[in-house]
């Protein structure tokens, strides 16, 4: 040891590779050691001290180009600078996180622009029995209500959740997904309309439109995109929904026209 070590023998024992090393020599960080009579860079204590205290601030998240600094600083400086590459960490372990759970998320497929809100009523349809198509078809439902009436999805999460508690209704809704095979003209069409509308209209709170929002030049079009999804694809859909919203009206509820 008296004549100290070569640089592969001093990247081993600090745990680091030679090219890490040799990286640190570049950029400042660890002074290169004088070479001996045989031509070789010999590390002693100190190279090593000082090799070691780089590779545990690099592995702790500090950026090399601020180590130096780092290390010729005094106590005071240096506490101060710890803390603030703590609160770096602390900022990019929150990211990191937040993108570890979209990317969970992402294996639920559109889950990922839902709040956990409205996945949780998408569970409970799931678990009441609907199939893939009609929660597919809500999943959409939900995620262009957030974007197009976001005055109105808390209230539409919130009417949902009070109509998934009567089996009543989920009957009715089962009953009006299997409509979609009907003809458009059945007769069973417009009393499914109306025992719906009843069921709503039982609860007339849950109806209400935030104040401001039928003044919207476009809240027509962006409620009528929302209510209306999927309709081009089934008439009886289409013709099931129009009925419910005439009764709506009928019955005083201001239902925007699209």
């Amino acid at each position: 040891m008296a004549d100290g070590l070569t640089i592969g023998q001093a990247a081993a024992f600090v745990g680091v590779t030679i090219k890490t090393v040799r990286h640190y020599h570049r950029l400042g960080l660890v002074a290169e050691p004088e070479r001996d009579g045989s031509g070789y860079r010999r590390y002693g204590s100190a190279d090593l001290l000082r090799l070691i205290q780089v590779r545990t601030l690099a592995g702790a998240g500090v950026p090399l180009a601020e180590i130096g600094d780092l290390l010729d600083a005094d106590p005071q400086r240096f506490a101060a600078a710890l803390d603030d590459v703590r609160r770096r960490l602390t900022e990019r372990i929150e990211d990191l996180t937040a993108r570890r759970d979209t990317l969970h998320r992402l294996a639920h497929g559109d889950r990922v622009l839902l709040p956990d809100r409205a996945c949780a009523v998408l569970d409970r349809i799931a678990g009441l029995g609907f199939g893939p198509g009609y929660l597919a078809t809500q999943r959409e439902a939900l995620v262009l209500a957030r974007a197009l009436v976001p005055e109105i999805f808390d209230s539409f999460l919130t009417r949902l959740e009070h109509l998934l508690d009567d089996p009543g209704h989920v009957e009715l809704t089962k009953r009006g997904w299997d409509a979609r095979t009907w003809d458009p003209d059945d007769p069973r069409i417009e009393e499914l309309a109306s025992a719906l509308a009843d069921k709503l209209l039982a609860d007339r709170a849950l109806l209400a439109m935030p104040t401001g929002f039928e003044n919207r030049s476009d809240a027509a079009s962006r409620y009528g995109l929302v209510n209306h999804h999927r309709e081009d694809q089934e008439p009886s859909i289409a013709r099931l929904n129009a009925l419910v919203e005439a009764n709506l009206r009928a019955a005083g509820i201001d239902v925007p026209y699209q």
